[in-house]
């Protein structure tokens, strides 16, 4: 580009205040004027080409204003040459930041290069770019901060993985503003879905259903097996309270004794609930129903079971899980927990043709994954033994 080309809007004086100018204000003032320039002007490619170098030479050696004065002016331009947006992406927070979140010449190759080690600024900046690659996203989510992965969740342009979503909640799992965040978002993957119904409540959990067509019912059952999963935590982590009978009436009380959730309570050990389970359900005291639980002949469990208005289909298993538990041995140790479990897992694959296919996949996982928990976690304090006595 001449300098006869510039005259009308940047004159000799100006280019030399560019690059010599005597304070940074005159710079940076001539660089505005240069950004302007290519902004508004239509030229050449020689001259263009000419203007670019010009801004090489800037921000090479030009001071922050100067700087500055070029990431505002051309933050949103695809006349910054790709070179050049990158040198000001990297610059102090004052100077990126603009560049990081506006300019369409860095790729999804320099976004990725910053987002590696960016401070949560930049994240932030990056995750309110106008649209977002699921390279990007994934990236993001896999080592962003929270506000930053909730901000790019609020743009319906950002796209997201799978992979990503499930990343962002599985490091980020206590966040009601993401998780609110993920449940707008115009499409979920059903995996994602899922995840989400078994950890949002009250009007999130609406919204998901909502918004993302999920079948009612499906989603309760997934929330119910969320809650029984989470009432055998804590009964695990509880086990000597002296109020289990309470306990289990606000079970009933809230719809949540369910037949199945009495049956993984069983298969995962937790005896003494499922018997204060039974003589809830069948509306006896607990040591009728303790008896009727251990009775050494067949006619005991049957009866409880019955009366407890359990579904025949479920009684083989129960009947399976008591007999082992009769058959093993307790120490009243840590490892008895792990001893049952195990056997159990090895009776499910051979006695528990009759259970339907599905349930059976979810009890062998659910009894895998108490195994290895229990191993993980053997010896640590608070780990109630079996208990088969009244």
């Amino acid at each position: 580009m001449g300098v006869s080309t510039l005259r009308i809007t940047l004159s000799e004086d100006d280019i030399r205040s560019l690059i010599k100018g005597d304070t940074d204000e005159d710079r940076a003032l001539a660089a505005y004027r240069l950004c302007r320039r290519i902004e508004t002007s239509e030229i050449t490619e020689e001259e263009r080409h000419f203007a670019e170098e010009i801004l090489r030479l800037v921000v090479d050696g030009a001071a922050e204003r100067v700087r500055r004065a070029l990431a505002v002016t051309l933050k949103s331009s695809p006349n910054l040459p790709a070179d050049v947006a990158r040198k000001l992406a990297h610059d102090i927070e004052a100077i990126a930041l603009p560049v990081l979140e506006n300019s369409p010449t860095l790729t999804d190759e320099d976004l990725i290069e910053i987002l590696q080690d960016a401070e949560p600024a930049r994240q932030l900046a990056i995750a309110r770019r106008d649209s977002l690659s699921a390279e990007v996203t994934d990236t993001l989510c896999a080592r962003g901060v929270e506000p930053a992965i909730s901000t790019a969740l609020a743009n319906v342009k950002a796209i997201f993985s799978q992979a990503g979503l499930e990343a962002a909640l599985d490091r980020f799992p206590s966040s009601a503003r993401m998780k609110a965040a993920m449940v707008e978002r115009p499409i979920l993957p059903l995996g994602v879905t899922e995840k989400l119904v078994a950890m949002v409540s009250g009007q999130v959990f609406d919204r998901l259903v909502e918004r993302h067509a999920l079948p009612p019912q499906m989603a309760i059952d997934l929330a119910t097996s969320t809650r029984e999963r989470a009432t055998i935590d804590l009964i695990g982590q509880a086990a000597n309270q002296p109020d289990l009978v309470r306990f289990v009436q606000q079970l009933n009380l809230n719809g949540r004794l369910t037949p199945s959730f009495v049956l993984r309570a069983l298969c995962l050990g937790e005896v003494k609930l499922v018997e204060h389970a039974l003589a809830e359900l069948a509306g006896v005291v607990h040591r009728k129903a303790w008896i009727l639980v251990h009775d050494g002949g067949v006619m005991g469990l049957r009866r409880i079971y019955d009366r407890a208005g359990m579904p025949p289909t479920l009684y083989p298993a129960f009947r399976t899980a008591i007999d082992v538990l009769h058959q093993t041995e307790f120490d009243g140790g840590v490892a008895d927990k792990e001893r049952f479990r195990r056997r159990m897992i090895e009776r499910v694959l051979t006695r528990f043709q009759s259970i339907p296919h599905d349930d059976l996949a979810y009890l062998l996982e659910k009894l895998d994954f108490a195994r290895l928990e229990t191993l993980d976690q053997e010896g640590t304090p608070g780990d109630a033994p079996l208990a088969r006595t009244a």
